[in-house]
């Protein structure tokens, strides 16, 4: 286990190495934060904005972050590029906006029939899955943390029906990461787009669908009033992890007091947001269909069999990528092995029992 993880799931300050000599408790640092997300929007918007207040609280105002909405400083998609080079010493993002760069990164958000929010959570945290994520990182000169959820996503929003696997074939999909190679297979036209660009692009005719995250932060964007189908379960989707990217430089200039308070503040923001998401999203999914008359479909079981066909194979042309990607891609299904058991006999049984 690494000392950046110590300092961010256990809170063993100490565990970094001493105090940046001539630094003060008087001293003060300004950072940037860049984001992929419209500013303040519901989720990881929000999300974004309340880690800077955090930061800047906890920390007694020794460590103050501007927050910049999606375009403001760099565009949504190049969060990444902007924190390596130290453009800002921040970004709060997803990494399945990486897979072009790296294609191992979208284990770090979601994988298609992967693991659930909690499950992900305890892969990082006890699995193996943060070192992992580091090493992936490192070359960038990047350290991740957790730093949001948006809990299990959606399937998406459709112009027209999805009946059978022919009613995907041609069509234009906004979707990133492995969902969207997973679409591909299936015969769809996957499109990669900020989500600053969804709704422009689906009312405009652009795409024939697109997902994003879930009801809360969809209504947001209104992408109700561009297509009326809403599918569910979201398959390629199951967990909705951020991330904070922390330039390296940056956060070693930093003393270690306010080192493990960087680590510890998106630990925090990551239960904080995972509660937020779990607690809006059926309430927004009630305005949806209740207020603005949203037509709530399932995929058909024909399409959740493909996919999920499709999804194995994705992850096995994964595993031959790289040796690091290959690592991360073992380490995960073992993970989904091991904790799939238990919620197979703890949570879906009790969803089941309780559903009647």
């Amino acid at each position: 286990m690494s000392g950046l993880q110590r300092r961010g799931f256990l809170g063993l300050a100490g565990a970094f190495p001493a105090l940046v000599l001539g630094q003060s408790r008087d001293a003060r640092w300004r950072w940037k934060m860049v984001t992929s997300w419209p500013r303040n929007s519901p989720g990881p918007g929000q999300g974004a904005e309340r880690l800077a207040r955090r930061l800047g609280e906890a920390s007694g105002g020794r460590l103050q972050v501007e927050v910049f909405g999606a375009g403001e400083l760099v565009p949504a998609l190049e969060v990444f590029d902007a924190v390596s080079r130290g453009t800002a010493e921040l970004g709060h993002t997803a990494a399945l906006f990486w897979a072009g760069k790296l294609p191992a990164s979208p284990f770090f958000t979601a994988v298609p029939f992967g693991l659930t929010p909690t499950e992900h959570s305890a892969w990082i945290v006890h699995g193996g899955g943060q070192q992992l994520w580091e090493r992936l990182y490192e070359p960038f000169n990047i350290q991740p943390y957790m730093a949001g959820n948006t809990g299990m996503g959606m399937g998406g929003w459709f112009k027209r029906e999805i009946r059978d696997l022919d009613d995907l074939r041609g069509l234009k999909l906004r979707i990133p990461g492995l969902g969207g190679e997973v679409y591909r297979r299936l015969g769809a036209l996957p499109v990669v787009l900020a989500p600053g660009e969804i709704f422009t692009a689906l009312s405009s005719g652009v795409v024939d669908g697109a997902e994003f995250v879930g009801p809360w932060s969809d209504l947001a964007l209104g992408l109700h009033r561009a297509a009326p189908y809403y599918y569910w379960p979201g398959f390629h989707e199951p967990n909705g992890a951020g991330e904070c990217l922390v330039n390296r430089e940056a956060l070693g200039a930093l003393p270690a007091d306010l080192q493990a308070l960087v680590a510890g503040a998106c630990a925090a923001e990551h239960a904080h947001a995972l509660a937020a998401s779990q607690w809006q999203h059926g309430a927004a999914l009630d305005v949806l269909v209740a207020e603005h008359g949203v037509k709530l479909r399932a995929f058909p079981d024909e399409v959740l069999e493909a996919a999920r066909t499709a999804s194995e194979a994705v992850l096995a042309d994964l595993a031959g990528e790289d040796d690091l990607g290959g690592e991360i891609h073992d380490a995960f299904q073992a993970a989904r092995r091991r904790l799939g058991d238990w919620s197979r006999l703890s949570q879906r049984a009790f969803l089941n029992a309780r559903a009647g």
